[in-house]
């Protein structure tokens, strides 16, 4: 039988589902009813009373269009659809009855209010707000929260909508807020006044449709009429989060996310928020030369110089950091490769297998989590590796998803069956069989944390014939936005970074800086920040941060998604590419493109599916191989989320949020 029903609205007949509201019906039908408390991913509250709707031949009241059903409209006397109207005189004086009231307590901070330009009480109150009040009594007040150093708190401007409340419960699994009292003494507060422990409470601060929560951060620098507004892709894990980054001259002012349902939703996590500082201290803005033991200032033609003197009849090995784009990778592999050198991206040390997309991707895509009944955790934490990624599990969990770990015990926002923390319960999963049934829609997901040690092959192909066991899909939660895109292109050793480096006379580094690399070897140091790897440097050569360069990144999916440039690298810092196509001229050994766009042309020419951005391409499945695991516990990959990589250790909201982590803070209850 179908669930589809016919609806009038404002004289247009339309079919949908019954179990949409009639607000839902309405966005359908390309009418906009508005609304401040209802968010299509959040449970419907019902409370600010804004989308009131007249029903006809309803009750003699407008509805809460938010909260009324299709299939619950009566129909016609004859049987026709049911009709309602969103722009009737009833209507309009209810809306602007509740416009009234909802402005009777709230402040005339409009001018200082760093909601401003984009508030949708300031929208609203345009089309249904009038030039003055009838109420003569003071307008009430309201003590400010502390929640943070992200998260600036004005709770007098609060209207109540508790989406903040909704959103923190049911999507970061948290329960430190809610309201308390009753009429005028309602408010909303946390819970013995704590300060908010998640790394995704910044995504309030877009859901608050006032001024009562806003950026701290970027607390009165900038209205939003005076930011460029550059839509991009985040690099601070690998989930590949949409994002729009906003500039203010040659300024990140500030980062806000953007609607993909196919990979981040509409949630971005704290660190790509808020780590926009981090792009301004201890920047490389010219290059350097390590003379006596230190480093000097010098000119490109010097640095190119010192290069070709190094380079030139030595053996040379390459690598490349976490968040170095595809194209870079490209050219310095065509570079040092082409050369007969070395290269390496597995810089952390987790075996991914060579020339197996099955093995270092997966086949699952990160939707297939929604309607998962299963989802086997290997080695990986996902609240640290990729908070909106465990953000979509814990979705998964409320609808009845069951969740095993393997790993230590940890938090994760949702309840889980924890099968234990070593490979040797990874073993019981893969003989017994336990923990999945074939009948059930089931996905694994290992994390780089498992896939470290001598054993890493082993754990791969124990998980690849665990999936295979139980009829899963598998996905490799990576920890580093370049790490597929560095496979898929082929910047690999056999062997790893050991033999990657073994008798490199020079190391060429680009932008790694979560190793260190052994005294002897020359080390040419390419990057944006002034962290390990520059501090190890013979030579540095300043590149552009992933705001300041158009790039392709691979997600842990497998989906190529495109950055784009966002500003310009300060002083004399270079495009990453530009820098290796000028080296390489320099060597006698010029590189075939002059731009990136003929870059690309090769590459996408080596590696087709590079091309297809936004689409994640099915991976063949080579049949597991299975070896002897090892013994001992997995262990994480991240050991502490805010000071991951060298942009998040330069900002200083990034180590006030990892000082608050460390330290201990009891309170009463406990």
């Amino acid at each position: 039988m179908s669930n589809l029903k016919k609806i009038i609205i404002d004289g247009n007949e339309i079919e949908v589902d019954g179990a949409m509201t009639i607000l839902q019906a309405a966005e359908v039908a390309g009418i906009e009813i508005p609304r401040f408390c209802y968010h299509e991913r959040l449970t419907i509250a019902g409370n600010c009373r804004m989308c009131l709707v007249e029903v006809v031949g309803g009750p003699p009241k407008p509805a809460a269009s938010c909260a009324m059903q299709v299939k619950d409209l009566r129909p016609g006397p004859e049987g026709q659809p049911p009709v309602v109207k969103t722009k009737s005189p009833m209507v309009k004086k209810a809306r602007e009855g509740v416009m009234e009231f909802l402005l009777l307590n709230h402040p005339l901070d409009c001018p200082i209010c760093d909601q401003g330009g984009e508030c949708d009480l300031q929208d609203q109150a345009m089309a249904y707000g009038v030039d003055f009040s009838r109420s003569r009594e003071a307008k009430r007040a309201v003590e400010d929260l502390d929640l943070g150093p992200l998260v600036a708190t004005t709770m007098t401007r609060c209207i109540s909508c508790t989406r903040c409340v909704r959103f923190t419960t049911e999507v970061a699994g948290l329960d430190q807020m809610g309201q308390t009292g009753r009429g005028e003494d309602a408010e909303i507060t946390s819970y013995l006044n704590q300060t908010l422990k998640s790394n995704l409470q910044g995504n309030i601060i877009d859901l608050c449709p006032v001024g009562a929560l806003t950026s701290k951060p970027y607390a009165f620098t900038a209205r939003p009429w005076e930011l460029k507004k550059t839509e991009t892709i985040d690099v601070m894990d690998a989930l590949g989060s949409n994002i729009r980054v906003d500039t203010k001259g040659r300024e990140v002012m500030r980062v806000l996310p953007r609607n993909h349902d196919g990979v981040n939703e509409e949630w971005i996590s704290d660190k790509t928020r808020f780590i926009w500082d981090g792009l301004r201290r201890q920047r490389l803005d010219q290059p350097y030369i390590r003379e006596n033991g230190k480093l000097r200032p010098a000119s490109w033609a010097e640095a190119f110089a010192a290069a070709t003197r190094a380079m030139q009849g030595k053996k040379v090995a390459a690598i490349a950091g976490d968040l170095v784009s595809t194209e870079a990778m490209f050219a310095l592999k065509s570079l040092i490769g082409g050369a007969g050198g070395n290269v390496e991206c597995r810089t952390d040390g987790a075996y991914l297998p060579i020339g197996d997309r099955s093995g270092y991707v997966g086949t699952a895509s990160i939707e297939d989590i929604d309607d998962a009944e299963m989802i086997q955790l290997i080695g990986t934490n996902p609240r640290d590796e990729a908070p909106v990624l465990n953000a979509r599990i814990r979705k998964a969990w409320l609808n009845g998803a069951t969740i095993g770990l393997v790993g230590e015990a940890v938090d994760l926002t949702y309840d889980y069956v924890h099968v234990g923390t070593d490979r040797a319960a990874l073993q019981e999963l893969v003989d017994k069989k336990i923990g999945a049934a074939k009948d059930k829609k089931t996905i694994v997901i290992v994390g780089q944390g498992a896939l470290h040690g001598p054993d890493g092959e082993a754990v791969i192909e124990a998980v690849k014939k665990f999936t295979e066991n139980t009829n899963s899909k598998l996905l490799v939660l990576h920890t580093a936005a370049a790490r597929v895109g560095g496979m898929d292109i082929g910047f690999t050793t056999e062997g790893g970074m050991t033999s990657a480096l073994d008798g490199a006379d020079v190391i060429y580094n680009l932008g790694a800086d979560e190793i260190d690399i052994a005294a002897g070897p020359f080390v040419i140091y390419q990057g944006s920040h002034g962290d390990r790897g520059a501090h190890r440097a013979d030579l540095i050569l300043p590149g552009a941060a992933y705001t300041e360069e158009s790039g392709i990144f691979v997600n842990t999916e497998g989906r190529p998604q495109m950055a784009l440039r966002a500003g310009f690298p300060p002083g004399d810092a270079r495009e990453n590419w530009a820098i290796i196509r000028a080296l390489s001229a320099e060597l006698g050994a010029t590189l075939p493109f002059d731009s990136l766009n003929q870059l690309r042309d090769a590459m996408f020419i080596a590696h087709p599916h590079l091309a297809a951005i936004d689409s994640v391409p099915e991976n063949d499945w080579l049949a597991a191989k299975p070896k002897k695991l090892g013994t001992g516990d997995f262990k994480y990959a991240i050991s502490d989320f805010y000071l991951s990589n060298p942009i998040a250790r330069a900002s200083q909201v990034m180590a006030e949020r990892a000082r608050m982590e460390s330290e201990t803070q009891p309170i009463a209850a406990e």
